[in-house]
């Protein structure tokens, strides 16, 4: 496999973390700001919706660039914008840092998925792909404790600070490391929509966008989840999360690797169906404490075992236009975790949180519905 795809891990877990680093300083912001928490809270929604968004649309614009000289010319921008978090005291500066952020975060994803498949051999496509979105997937486990911890310690402004740093030593990485790396043949965009038309395609974004929404309607809620099933301390609190953290790396990378041995399509198949079982069994294990963390701690292996496969099949599908789709892709699942984070506090307002573990299930039965049907449509 070619090292630069270990790079590019390190660039999405880096850039990964300013997405969900706010939640672990909540409490800390609203107080220093003298702002409400829904207000802290809209620094989180604006930043995925705007993550959403803006991957495609930039990956479009900038097309024609060599992706070396871009990549520092974004991650600068990204170093600038949470520099001005450090620096700044007012919220309207802090909304404007936080777009600007999640538009470079949400470029260098997309740029990093789309070429760690360029650079890759056949038969390592999923497996760098894989490698490539376990940082994200790492990033967003460990983004609250990280914050969490360091903001508690240094002051909510330490974990902007930290990434900032971060951000320029990694500069100096692809600086010397990267290699020049010629962006694939640019299509016109009467192409480019016309392919984004193709109904295969868009069912499999689909798949992403209802498989999100349903984890994350457990997931966002995961720790009064624990508490009330578990009456887990905060140090055995924090001790889960990094079980749950390590085993969702390692379903990035066991989904790729089980791509390319058995196939994207049987993969996506059995990750969403041991899936739906694992999910909904989760509440029925509460009165074994090992059967309930194993079911948590399996699940999450499948949360993350899924995307790996998916752009896999998307690169096969349409190899000529899969930086835009595999752009899409990304932007679909962070749909998916706004989504599934709304209709979780929805239901736990509502209902038991052990209730968001069933929803959570019929919903991702939909995402297998929808990949049933995809697979069908193409044999045809």
């Amino acid at each position: 496999m070619d090292k630069r795809i270990y790079l590019l891990s390190i660039i999405t877990f880096i850039v990964g973390l300013v997405e969900l680093v706010i939640g672990g300083l909540l409490p800390l912001i609203a107080e220093d700001l003298n702002i409400s928490y829904g207000q802290v809270g809209s620094l989180i929604s604006m930043f995925s919706l705007s993550f959403a968004i803006s991957g495609p649309i930039l990956l479009s614009l900038t097309a024609k660039m060599e992706r070396k000289k871009l990549f520092l010319i974004v991650l600068f921008i990204f170093f600038v914008s949470n520099m001005i978090i450090v620096l700044s005291d007012m919220f309207v500066f802090l909304m404007a840092a936080r777009i600007l952020s999640a538009m470079c975060a949400s470029l260098l994803v997309s740029l990093c998925i789309t070429i760690a498949s360029q650079i890759s051999d056949d038969s390592y496509t999923a497996r760098a792909i894989g490698l490539v979105l376990m940082g994200v997937s790492a990033s967003l486990v460990f983004g609250v404790p990280f914050s969490l911890w360091l903001g508690s310690a240094f002051g909510w402004r330490a974990p902007f600070l930290l990434i900032a740093i971060l951000t320029l030593v990694l500069m100096l990485i692809v600086f010397l490391a990267l290699g020049t790396i010629e962006p694939k043949k640019n299509l016109p965009l009467k192409a480019q929509i016309a392919a984004i038309k193709d109904r295969k395609i868009l069912l499999i974004h689909a798949i992403s966008i209802v498989f999100f929404t349903g984890h994350m309607t457990l997931y966002a809620y995961l720790t009064p989840f624990l508490q009330s099933t578990l009456h887990l301390s905060e140090k055995s609190l924090s001790l889960m999360y990094l079980l749950i953290g390590v085993f969702s790396i390692l379903g990035s990378l066991l989904g790729g690797y089980f791509t390319d041995r058995i196939s994207a399509k049987r993969t996506i198949i059995s990750v969403l169906s041991l899936f739906i079982i694992t999910i909904v069994a989760i509440p029925l294990f509460k009165f074994s404490v090992v059967l309930f963390v194993g079911a948590i701690l399996l699940w999450s292996l499948l949360s993350w075992s899924l995307q790996p496969a998916i752009q896999s099949f998307i690169v096969s599908c349409a190899s000529t236009t899969s930086d835009v789709h595999q752009s899409l892709n990304n932007s679909g699942a962070h749909i998916g975790m706004a989504l599934g984070t709304t209709i979780g506090g929805t239901i736990i307002d509502s209902y038991a949180v052990e209730t968001n573990a069933l929803i959570g299930g019929t919903i991702t039965c939909m995402a297998l519905i929808v990949a049933i049907v995809t697979f069908k449509l193409q044999r045809n």
